[in-house]
């Protein structure tokens, strides 16, 4: 309403142009105590910044252990547009976590016997600094990080605009909380063999900086170079969003939300269903509305300029000589050698889509169905949408029936 009130209108669609900033929602997510104390906040002492320390990294375990899960939270076969596009975070989740926080880390892990705790009975000492004021100057710079500690909070970047937050909460509020459950466990059973508390919380805690340091990540999330070095530290590079979504089914996301109490196999396979469904039924509406644009706008259009240029092409001949008419007609006959080819081109593609929508849909099962829709139909659709954008360049502004990009996007 508010748009409509200044003559806009609103998309939710996460990328309804190419090469042009999407759309999403940023969940800033933080965990605090029943009595208001903030737990992803450095503090003055020993205990409170041991105590960010730990929460900070349960968390990375939580994001490591589940990276596959936490994006089949957030994948959708719109937000699949977005991700890794201009502004969006790519579709690895990593975490940024800024200078400071991350030399925190590294003293920790790094420290070994020297590491010493002051002014704890009965325990050696850790020489924990106070981080400085400005972490929240130094932790947001990076905004290709699609789960970014940002001064007090993580702030979660991956989900689209069209979804509900609740989806992506679910499975980071899990997946934490088993962490953290995980995380006690240990230190309880090292206080049981007589080591003290303070030791035991450092011992594991060194434990799991080294094991989620795989999902810490400072750089470019843009670069191929990542996507490879993802890899390579086991993070999940996948962007088949069929495929994605399968993590929901993976054994340890299963174990992990029965034991939390948040949900069983069956409620977590019958879901997969519905997404699976949804994403079928998204591309399928999108390759049939595709297919109508093709053929009755596009192809008619482009023709009907064909054929003003051919009778230009003509004219020429008829009022130059051959040489000078065949020179000047020179850039319309490549025109018209081009539309023919490209208007070609998108019949052919239009019926191979139709056809792999046809083979698709006799899929009976709807995790193979989704599956053959992400590799046989969208590629068609992205090869029509290649040749009619060519199309839409060099066809007469005053014959195209559709809005150009300009006048989508810059023309009131």
């Amino acid at each position: 309403r508010v748009a409509r009130r200044h003559g806009f209108r609103v998309l939710l669609h996460e990328k309804p142009f190419a090469g042009i900033n999407g759309s999403g929602k940023h969940c800033n997510w933080s965990i605090s105590t029943d009595t208001g104390v903030l737990l992803f906040s450095p503090g003055k002492t020993t205990a409170e910044n041991l105590r960010f320390a730990t929460f900070i990294v349960e968390t990375l375990m939580a994001v490591y252990r589940h990276n596959g899960l936490l994006k089949a939270s957030i994948v959708s076969a719109t937000n699949a547009h977005r991700l890794g596009g201009n502004e969006a975070p790519p579709a690895i989740i990593s975490s940024f976590l800024g200078s400071y926080v991350s030399q925190l880390l590294d003293k920790i892990e790094e420290s070994g016997e020297r590491l010493e705790v002051k002014g704890e009975k009965q325990e050696r000492e850790i020489d924990i600094p106070q981080i400085p004021d400005l972490i929240v100057d130094n932790t947001d710079r990076n905004r290709t990080s699609p789960f970014a500690f940002t001064g007090n909070r993580f702030e979660f970047r991956a989900p689209g605009s069209s979804a509900n937050c609740a989806s992506a909460m679910i499975a980071l509020n899990s997946a934490v909380a088993e962490a953290l459950q995980h995380f006690k466990q240990r230190v309880d059973e090292i206080e049981a063999k007589g080591v003290g508390r303070m030791e035991a919380v450092v011992t594991v805690l060194r434990q799991d900086i080294k094991t989620c340091r795989p999902v810490r990540f400072d750089g470019n999330g843009y670069s191929e170079e990542w996507v490879a070095e993802a890899r390579r530290r086991g993070l999940d590079a996948e962007t088949s969003a069929p495929v994605v979504i399968e993590h929901y089914l993976d054994p340890s996301s299963v174990k992990m939300f029965e034991s939390m109490k948040v949900m069983t196999a069956k409620e977590l396979a019958a879901r997969n269903e519905v997404k699976w469904e949804m994403y079928v039924k998204t591309v399928q509406i999108e390759a049939r509305v595709l297919g109508d644009l093709a053929m009755n706008h596009i192809i008619p259009v482009s023709t009907h300029y064909q054929s003003q240029l051919i009778k230009n092409v003509q004219g020429m001949k008829d009022v130059f000589p051959s040489e000078r008419s065949q020179r000047l007609s020179a850039r319309n006959m490549k025109l018209i050698e081009e539309i023919a080819e490209r208007t070609e081109a998108i019949e052919r593609l239009v019926e191979e889509l139709t056809e792999a929508r046809r083979v698709a849909n006799r899929i009976e099962s709807i995790h193979e169905r989704a599956i053959a829709y992400h590799d046989t139909v969208c590629p068609k659709m992205h090869a029509i949408r290649n040749e009619a954008d060519h199309l839409e360049m060099i066809v007469e502004d005053g014959l195209w029936t559709l809005p150009k990009y300009r006048e989508l996007l810059f023309i009131r």
